[in-house]
């Protein structure tokens, strides 16, 4: 399938794509991004819902960790996130007064922020044209043949920025999220409602019939 194919598909699906963490400012899209690490968005919601009900960016600057750690503790590897969410919170009201800055060089080295966060946090709170590689994107660019199998996540990036149009990157992130998410998913993809072909339909599911 062509690239303008496979836009043109996507578009189909998924015409209005967008983030799936819940968030009303920018630092709590951050953090939740930093908490989606190895954990579903829907269980992330659940979490910072209670979370940004209870602390602001400046109290979390100042918060108890073990008081943090009840309320994230199910979103997995809880005691460095909540590490993670204090540091944050104090560099950003240190630095930024609690706003979240349009610097890449910056948020990349805040703790647990690595550039698939940065991407995500960039795009959606600054409008910058960004693929952020997830589990999902990383999955569905391979089982494509988008990218070669062997590819680490800024290979992947790399390529996807060179395949699709700048002005639609962030776009195109969302949608292949959410078809990785709903559609080609890890176990059991929905490859009989799917148009494309892929080379895992060939190599894994014909064989099989």
């Amino acid at each position: 399938m062509k690239t303008t194919e496979l836009l043109f598909y996507l578009d189909s699906l998924y015409p209005d794509a967008k983030c799936e963490l819940n968030y009303n400012r920018d630092y709590e899209l951050l953090i939740a991004t930093v908490l989606s690490a190895q954990c579903t968005d829907k269980r992330v919601n659940e979490v910072t819902k209670i979370l940004f009900n209870k602390y602001d960016i400046f109290t979390l600057a100042t918060a108890n960790k073990k008081d943090i750690e009840k309320i994230i503790y199910s979103v997995g590897t809880y005691t460095k996130k909540s590490a993670y969410i204090i540091e944050i919170a104090k560099a950003l009201v240190k630095d930024y007064k609690g706003i979240v800055p349009n610097n890449r060089k910056y948020l990349e080295q805040l703790p647990g922020v690595g550039r698939k966060t940065c991407n995500v946090v960039l795009s959606n709170i600054y409008n910058v044209p960004a693929i952020a590689v997830d589990t999902h994107v990383a999955r569905v660019s391979k089982r494509l043949g988008l990218v070669k199998n062997k590819d680490d996540v800024n290979k992947i990036e790399k390529k996807l920025m060179k395949l699709f149009p700048k002005e639609k990157w962030s776009k195109v992130h969302h949608q292949l999220v959410l078809f990785g998410r709903y559609i080609c998913k890890s176990q059991k993809p929905e490859c009989d409602m799917c148009p494309i072909k892929c080379k895992y339909y060939q190599n894994n599911l014909i064989k099989k019939r």
